[in-house]
């Protein structure tokens, strides 16, 4: 490996998994990944420790930190969120967000479009590389129609891309550490929501507080 290369660890939770690699320059250290549809919480930092001690190297020598921001499941955004910028803070390294699409089109000639499921046969759609894109909530038959005929990566549009490979814990690690030298080291990473939680505040009026009777 490269002297002095950046030591970059990437992962996310953003879906029905733990992810985690270990970036050294270009270099890939360690990295896995663990199907699971709960229990994220307990399991991110137990893989993440596991990952760093099969490279040898602990948390004191991270130079950044890259993680998954969404869209995606929001309890599994949360959890890496949070991790990340405690991690940040306590280590006082740079932490990096990125997206699920922007991570899945890693390695892509771009433009392309990313597509990634979200809930009720919809689908997060973005032409990743033309600059300003917005991220769009679309369903499965407006998305089959805004990708066809164009360049895609994800489940809908059948495109055969052996470029798009890179595992997604890899794809955030590389592209964190291609930015985390030119990020204000006071940024933190936050959650990337399309829409409102399911869990909404109750409509009914709070019970009344009586004071205690002298």
């Amino acid at each position: 490996m490269p002297p002095n290369a950046p030591l970059v660890l990437g992962f996310d939770t953003s879906a029905a998994h733990c992810a985690a690699a270990l970036l050294s320059g270009d270099l890939v250290l360690a990295q896995q990944y663990a199907p699971m549809q709960k229990g994220q919480a307990e399991n991110l930092v137990p893989i993440l420790e596991s990952t760093l001690a099969q490279a040898g190297h602990n948390w004191s020598d991270l130079d950044a930190i890259g993680v998954g921001t969404g869209p995606g499941n929001f309890t599994g955004i949360r959890i890496s969120v949070a991790c990340a910028r405690g991690m940040a803070l306590a280590l006082g390294i740079p932490a990096v967000g990125v997206t699920a699409l922007e991570a899945q089109a890693f390695g892509v000639t771009r433009p392309v479009y990313s597509l990634i499921p979200a809930r009720r046969n919809m689908y997060y759609i973005q032409k990743v590389g033309d600059h300003g894109a917005p991220v769009e909530q679309l369903s499965l038959e407006d998305a089959q129609a805004r990708v066809a005929g164009a360049k895609s990566v994800g489940p809908v549009g059948q495109s055969d891309f052996p470029e798009a490979q890179t595992p997604i814990a890899e794809a955030i690690a590389r592209i964190a550490s291609e930015r985390f030298a030119s990020q204000d080291p006071t940024q933190r990473p936050a959650p990337f929501y399309m829409r409102a939680a399911d869990a909404a505040p109750a409509k009914d009026a709070p019970p009344t507080i009586l004071d205690a009777a002298p």
